[in-house]
């Protein structure tokens, strides 16, 4: 994890090791396709991530007593991901509910997200760089 108070840094870090903790399930559910039984598991992250940016602090409870209980954003280092079976699986005759070509799909949106996530990590790491290094 980025050692950084920026919220953008972190989002990013935390999104990429999610995305790669989601390929890593996809890549699970095709490799058992053909496994009777099996059910397709999914991993929602991104709910618990805007908890943590909580940007305009929408998403937190106001504590206004020290009796009370902050359970706000709570902050990147409490971000925990949901692993479970996915609930829309198609059950075929082996008892098996993975569709190959749905986990592909999954796969490749995946990716596409986590190269932009990249990129975005990339430019901004590159505009502190910048700054450090200007003359200004």
């Amino acid at each position: 994890m980025i050692n950084s108070e920026d919220k953008t840094l972190q989002a990013l870090a935390t999104s990429l090791n999610f995305r790669k903790l989601r390929q890593d399930v996809i890549a699970s559910n095709i490799a058992n396709a053909d496994t009777p039984g099996y059910k397709a598991r999914r991993i929602e992250f991104e709910e618990a991530l805007a908890r943590a940016l909580d940007l305009e602090k929408q998403r937190s409870l106001r504590v206004n007593d020290k009796k009370h209980f902050n359970v706000g954003g709570g902050g990147f280092n409490e971000v925990e991901p949901s692993v479970f079976d996915d609930p829309n699986g198609i059950v075929n005759e082996s008892g098996n509910t993975v569709n190959r070509d749905q986990e592909m799909a999954l796969m490749a949106k995946n990716k596409i997200l986590f190269d932009a996530s990249v990129q975005l990590l990339n430019k901004k790491l590159g505009l502190l760089k910048y700054a450090i290094t200007s003359d200004r």
